[in-house]
């Protein structure tokens, strides 16, 4: 650690832990930290934190830290989960500590450690089915009670749990305990199970087992393979800590890492309930597990974000031991403050209206240059075309002015008989409205005034500027308006109510018919844009050379809060 990072005054209660342990030499003043997802669907927002605090913590403290797979259920795990586990953490900036690692890699130690508990009289195979193995836990009022089979012999159990392994057993019909106390007040105590019996081929050993270990047992071994010192999760497995302690105690470990326990992140209008998701997945709520309105770290990628205000975002946070809802309207901030300074600007219109500059020969074609990012020279400029065929949006037009009350409520874009003025060109005045026989209207017939190139007109007052786009020049394109999934700050609140009643109907608005200024010809998947007056918005893979497909990210102000107002 540097003499600036030793100096610094610690951002959390972790790295004040750290920096004592550093201090006093615990672990050798060592920091090794590890990341392990279970394999069995796509991270989201919640585990950006954890991925944030586990690999930025290594970093700042000249650590290292593993990424490792927690694959000890192969029923709900699958090769495409780990890829996209790995494509999550290397888009968001980190790298891991050599190999990824596996809990399956460590089977075979973890059986020999669970022979090693048998030896010493510390677990026993128990043939309790599930039903009676929870009637006999007790609760949290009152004690559980010993199982029938808990006083086997060594011997006996040792040829019973070589049988489990040898498949001579169907699923449920045993299990191996490890023997502590069924009184004990924390319920995770009460001779916790160490293995089960599942005939399910593994995505990494194949058939080599039948029998699996489970999580508590397998994840602080695996620590102490690896040599973890700073074992960090969620407040969920505070409780489980005693137990973590006690197979590390009982165990001939190579190492004794330590478990730390921090806040989860929940965001409000979101649920992240991995089996929920899968859920919204399966029954086609959402097109896929990236789609753009879930809050998987691949969607929001998809939606537009950047590593860099995830990252952002999860500082702001920060990390407590005090659980707490945070308004999800903090992350779209962070998209915002960080796409402000890097976004090039851009017009699409998503609704278009044609206007035709009466007074403009056809076949002119004028090129304006603009620029990139009017707040960063460095992003150059950028080339649009205009013709006397434009399109701009149709809630940018009024046949009648409202009577305005007061200068705020004043009629800012285009009305019939008024003028406007084209972002970047011209001034146009309206003269007249063209509708179809329905009465809808399907064109305006403009003039502009080629002496406001640049200049503000001389005898009249535009109402304001609006966005457009050439007829001709512009790039066909779908966009794709994504707000938020749910309507409900929180929509797993009400126990008497699924989930799902509190979808918003709203969350995707596909506008088929959008056009984009030129330069976005040839844009590439995930490039992001400010659309003048319309928000963030960003490029999606569904592109093709025939059609550009464009996600909005974020509007450009935070429209629900004023909503709610």
């Amino acid at each position: 650690m540097s003499k600036n990072e030793s100096t610094a005054k610690p951002t959390n209660f972790i790295h004040q832990i750290i920096e004592a342990d550093i201090e006093n030499q615990t672990h050798q003043g060592k920091v090794v930290t590890r990341f392990p997802p279970e394999p069995n669907g796509y991270l989201h927002i919640g585990h950006a934190k954890s991925i944030c605090l586990n690999f930025g913590t290594a970093e700042k403290y000249n650590g290292v830290c593993n990424l490792r797979f927690d694959d000890t259920n192969p029923e709900k795990e699958s090769q495409e989960y780990i890829d996209s586990i790995v494509s999550d953490i290397e888009w968001l900036g980190y790298s891991w500590n050599g190999d990824i690692r596996y809990t399956s890699l460590y089977f075979d130690q973890l059986y020999a450690w669970a022979v090693h508990l048998i030896k010493e009289g510390k677990a026993y195979v128990c043939d309790l089915s599930p039903e009676q193995a929870r009637e006999y836990r007790g609760n949290f009022s009152e004690p559980g009670k010993n199982s029938p089979y808990r006083d086997r012999s060594v011997e006996e159990n040792l040829a019973l749990f070589e049988r489990m392994k040898n498949g001579e057993f169907a699923e449920g019909a045993c299990a191996l305990r490890a023997k502590i106390d069924m009184s004990a007040p924390n319920m995770n105590l009460r001779d916790p199970m160490i293995y089960r019996i599942l005939h399910v081929p593994h995505h990494q050993t194949g058939d080599k087992w039948c029998i699996y270990p489970i999580y508590d047992f397998a994840h602080g071994q695996s620590d102490a393979i690896e040599e973890i010192t700073h074992s960090l999760c969620t407040l969920e497995f505070e409780d489980h800590r005693p137990l973590y302690d006690w197979f590390i105690e009982n165990l001939p470990v190579p190492a004794t890492p330590k478990q730390y326990e921090f806040s989860r992140l929940e965001l409000n209008y979101t649920v992240t309930s991995k089996r929920k998701l899968k859920q919204l997945v399966d029954n086609g709520t959402v097109s896929s597990w990236n789609d753009p309105r879930m809050p998987t770290i691949s969607g929001l990628r998809r939606r537009g974000y950047t590593p860099n205000s995830i990252r952002n975002f999860c500082d702001m946070i920060g990390v407590t031991r005090s659980n707490a809802v945070v308004d999800v309207g903090m992350l779209e901030a962070a998209i915002r403050d960080d796409l402000d300074k890097t976004a090039p600007r851009a017009m699409c219109v998503t609704r278009p209206l044609k206007v035709t500059l009466t007074n403009m020969d056809e076949g002119h074609e004028e090129w304006f240059e603009l620029p990139a990012h009017p707040k960063d020279e460095s992003l150059g400029v950028r080339r649009v075309g205009l013709t006397r065929n434009l399109l701009i949006e149709q809630e940018d037009f009024i046949e009648v002015k409202p009577v305005a009350k007061n200068k705020h409520e004043r009629w800012k874009r285009l009305a019939l008989g008024d003028a406007v003025r084209l972002r970047g060109a011209y001034v146009i005045t309206c003269n007249e409205v063209v509708k179809d026989s329905h009465g809808e209207i399907i064109e305006l017939l403009c003039t502009y005034d080629p002496d406001t190139k640049g200049e503000n007109p001389v005898g009249y007052k535009p109402n304001g500027v609006i966005h457009w786009v050439s007829d001709e020049l512009s790039v066909p394109c779908e966009v794709r308006l994504y707000d938020r999934l749910f309507t409900e700050a929180n929509p797993d609140g009400d126990k008497e109510v699924e989930f799902t009643e509190h979808l918003n109907s709203e969350s995707l608005v596909v506008l088929p018919n959008a056009r984009a200024e030129a330069g976005l010809r040839e844009a590439a998947v995930e490039s992001r844009y400010q659309f003048e007056r319309m928000g963030y918005f960003c490029v999606d893979p569904d592109s093709t050379s025939e059609q550009l497909v464009i996600n909005r990210t974020v509007t450009l102000r935070d429209s629900w809060a004023k909503a709610q107002k």
